[in-house]
């Protein structure tokens, strides 16, 4: 966790935030003393234990345990959020569902899910949190897409789609909050080291990893990409806006 401090006062949110990805999200921006708000659907045991963490660094967090599919459920935990720590400064939309199923085989249900999870739920957060954002003065948005959304990969049509949509919501955001001074970015991860849930059906490594080999001879940490999402929510980044970030060792040269 870094003890920069360079987010000291600002409050943050970072959706589906119990482990891999979101966990270092949540801890880099903990680190840099923001408040954090650990989101998760049904991992309220991991919840817990990230938000533990950052409050034995020093930091505070809270947790609230919400469906983002859910506009009811998102009303909830963006105020469960100013609620805790008086504003809210920092959405960061990482939650994601990650399905490998042949085409042929993909109905509209599945598709449907992972959509919402993805790219709906993105929306839904981003008009929830806009009012407090906009008041902020620091406003960072940041969505966290998907390789394959720039490689295309087999049996991923629906995650695909769901991804690259976050790409197009991020350059229109853009131009819709600049005035409100917010900032809107895509950090895109490579081949991370995360833990994946094998047993569930269809989850388990994509083909397209099979593909790429990253330049610099392994894959990412989780704590990189946080670092890199902690840096675009800063006072350094509020002059980088509409980008899509990618940070993948060389796997993929955008």
């Amino acid at each position: 966790m870094s003890n920069t401090g360079a987010l000291s006062g600002l409050a943050a949110i970072v959706t589906g935030s119990a482990r891999n990805i979101g966990r270092a999200i949540a801890l880099e921006l903990g680190g840099a003393g923001a408040s954090v708000m650990v989101n998760a659907r049904a991992s309220a045991a991991e919840a817990e234990a990230v938000a533990g963490e950052i409050r034995a660094a020093g930091g505070r967090a809270a947790v609230t345990m919400a469906d983002i599919t859910d506009p009811e459920a998102v009303d909830h935990l963006i105020a469960a959020a100013v609620e805790n720590f008086g504003r809210l400064d920092i959405l960061v939309n990482n939650a994601s569902v990650r399905r490998n199923t042949e085409f042929a085989d993909l109905d509209y249900r599945e598709w449907r899910e992972v959509m919402a999870i993805t790219l709906d739920a993105a929306y839904l957060c981003s008009r929830a949190a806009l009012p407090h954002l906009a008041s902020s003065g620091s406003g960072a948005i940041v969505n966290i897409g998907g390789l394959s959304a720039h490689t295309g990969s087999a049996r991923r049509a629906h995650v695909v789609a769901a991804k690259a949509g976050l790409v197009g919501l991020t350059r229109a955001l853009a131009h819709d909050l600049a005035r409100h001074g917010i900032t809107v970015n895509c950090v895109v991860p490579g081949l991370i080291d995360t833990t994946r849930h094998e047993s569930s059906a269809g989850t388990g490594a994509p083909a397209h990893h099979a593909l790429h080999a990253p330049l610099m001879g392994r894959r990412g940490r989780p704590g990189e990409i946080g670092a890199l999402v902690r840096f675009l929510c800063g006072p350094e980044a509020r002059y980088i806006t509409g980008q899509t970030v990618h940070a993948n060792g060389g796997v993929f040269l955008g």
